[in-house]
């Protein structure tokens, strides 16, 4: 692999700008400074440092996300907060993109990849990837709206499919869905005659947020999703 590909694809920057970092000594490969950003390495096997801090190369990246409140879930957007305004410098944002959307107001586990198959993979209808939501409802909920959720409810012209539903509290709810229509969990309570105050996305298939903090990121491995 070229060396300037090898360093883009590592979040450095465009090839210009990996051309300047070398230019300017910030590069090293095998402690040798003397380099090109046309030459060959070995991106297993060479050591690739910028400002004596090793590189590690890897063609695919994953972070969870705790998504806050008042960010939407895009890359970018020229009049609203988005998602990536949220991550550390640390994060190697090149091709980056959320798997699914949560909506502004809702926050909770978001994971985002440059993975694009993995991506496609995971929303997929016929992946039926279980998607776990905290909710704080307007109004106590009773055993047998509970029992509606559980068997499928109408939102507008489609029947969901059978969700799971733990009430934590007469207020408070688990709902676990694997689907992903529009606003789904909102117009769910909706056809119970109730409303969601607060939402918040406890897990994505394997992943749960545990205690990551509202706002932080962590990588992830692939081992980790699938």
């Amino acid at each position: 692999m070229r060396l300037d590909k090898f360093l883009t694809e590592c979040g450095l920057g465009s090839r210009k700008d990996v051309k300047s970092l070398i230019e300017n000594k910030k590069i090293s490969v095998n402690d040798n400074f003397k380099i090109s950003s046309k030459d060959n390495i070995d991106e297993n096997n060479d050591i690739i440092k910028i400002n004596g801090e090793i590189l590690r190369y890897k063609k695919f990246r994953y972070y969870i996300l705790n998504k806050k409140a008042g960010f939407i879930t895009a890359v970018d957007d020229p009049r609203e907060k988005t998602i990536m305004e949220l991550l550390p410098d640390w994060v190697i944002k090149k091709d980056l993109a959320p798997v699914g959307r949560l909506d502004k107001d809702t926050e909770g586990l978001l994971l985002l990849t440059n993975d694009g198959v993995l991506n496609h993979k995971l929303l997929s209808p016929k992946s039926h990837v279980e998607k776990t939501y905290m909710a704080i409802l307007e109004r106590d909920i009773s055993e047998e709206d509970l029992e509606k959720l559980r068997n499928g409810v109408d939102i507008g012209g489609y029947i969901t499919m059978p969700a799971k539903v733990l009430k934590i509290e007469n207020k408070k709810i688990h709902l676990t869905i694997n689907e992903g229509k529009f606003h789904q969990v909102k117009k769910m309570l909706e056809a119970v005659n109730n409303k969601v105050i607060y939402l918040y996305r406890i897990s994505f298939g394997k992943l749960e947020i545990g205690d990551l903090k509202i706002g932080e990121v962590k990588e992830i491995s692939l081992e980790d999703i699938i």
